[in-house]
C-alpha cells in the first residue's frame, strides 16, 4: 500500500466518469465515424459518477472501466459507493473497490437497493464466503445500507432517490441539490416528476436517434428536458449513433452531451 494517498482534491464537483452504454464507445469492431473520430468526445467508457461532497467522495456506479476512470481523472480515493441498478454495466466493476478499505480502515459502504445486494453477493460469491480472506490479492471488503424511495444523507449531502422505469425493470435515479441524474431509463412514473422540479441540471438517459425499449432515444429525452425545464440539461448513456459535435449543434438551447471527464459544480 503507497505511504499517501495521492489524489485531486475534488469537493465541490461533478465529474462524469463514464457516459457510455453498456458496450461502450469506440464499439469493438466498428467502423462508423463516431468510433473512428480523433475527437475524444466521442470517447465513452461505461456510465458512472463522482461527487466531490463535503465529507468525501461518493461514487455513482461501479462500471468495468472504473480503474481506467479513476485513474483518468486522477481520483484517489472513493469514501461510499451508490448504485443506480444492478446490471453489469453499473455493477461489474465492483472488485477495483477493494483496495479502498485499506485506506479507509473500514469497510467500503454501499447504498442500494435489495436487487442490487443480492446481484453483489451472487455475482461476488467469493467476497461473503468464510474463506474470502484466503483469496490471493483480498476480495472486497463491503458494508451494505438498504435504500428504498426515502432520502437519505450520505458524506454530509442530502439524497432524494427517484424511482424509474428501464423496460422492465425498477431503477433508481437520484436528486442531489438541484442536480438529477436519471441514467439508464424510458419512462419516468408519475411520482418521480415532482421530485425533478426546480433543477439548475438534469442528467439524462439518450441512447441514440431511434426508439429503444428500454432507453430514451434522443427526442424522447428532448422531450422530458422541455417538461423538466432544467436550466441544463446533459445527456448520457450514448451508443455510437450520436457523434458529439454533430449531435450538440443540432440541440436544442440548453441542452447538449455530456463527456467522460466534464466537471460540473455542486450547488
Amino acid at each position: 500500500m503507497p505511504k499517501q494517498i495521492v489524489t485531486t482534491d475534488v469537493r465541490g464537483q461533478l465529474i462524469f466518469l463514464g457516459t457510455g452504454t453498456s458496450i461502450g464507445v469506440p464499439v469493438v469492431g466498428c467502423g462508423c465515424d463516431t468510433c473512428t473520430s480523433a475527437n475524444p468526445r466521442n470517447n465513452r467508457t461505461r456510465c458512472a459518477l463522482v461527487l466531490g461532497l463535503p465529507e468525501g467522495n461518493l461514487l455513482v456506479d461501479t462500471p468495468p472501466d472504473l480503474r481506467i476512470q479513476l485513474l483518468r481523472e486522477k481520483i484517489g480515493i472513493v469514501h461510499t459507493t451508490l448504485f443506480t441498478h444492478d446490471h453489469a454495466d453499473h455493477v461489474f466493476g465492483l472488485d477495483d473497490l477493494r483496495l479502498f478499505p485499506y485506506y479507509l480502515g473500514h469497510a467500503m459502504p454501499i447504498f442500494c437497493e435489495e436487487q442490487v445486494e443480492a446481484r453483489i453477493r451472487k455475482s461476488f460469491d467469493y467476497a461473503f464466503v468464510p474463506e474470502a480472506a484466503q483469496y490471493g490479492g483480498g476480495v472486497p471488503q463491503i458494508e451494505f445500507h438498504r435504500i428504498g424511495l426515502e432520502p437519505f444523507d450520505v458524506l454530509g449531502q442530502r439524497v432524494i432517490p427517484l424511482r424509474l422505469v428501464h423496460g422492465r425493470f425498477r431503477v433508481l435515479g437520484f436528486r442531489f441539490g438541484n442536480i438529477a441524474y436519471c441514467t439508464d431509463t424510458n419512462e419516468i412514473p408519475a411520482e418521480s416528476w415532482p421530485l425533478l422540479e426546480g433543477l439548475d441540471v438534469l442528467v439524462l438517459d439518450a441512447l441514440r436517434s431511434k426508439p429503444h425499449p428500454t432507453h430514451f432515444s434522443l427526442g424522447e429525452a428532448v422531450e422530458v428536458a422541455r417538461r423538466v425545464g432544467a436550466k441544463q440539461t446533459y445527456f448520457t448513456h450514448m451508443s455510437d449513433d450520436l457523434e458529439h459535435e454533430a449531435t450538440n449543434a443540432a440541440l436544442p438551447a440548453g441542452m447538449a452531451l455530456a463527456y467522460d471527464g466534464l466537471r460540473l459544480p455542486l450547488s
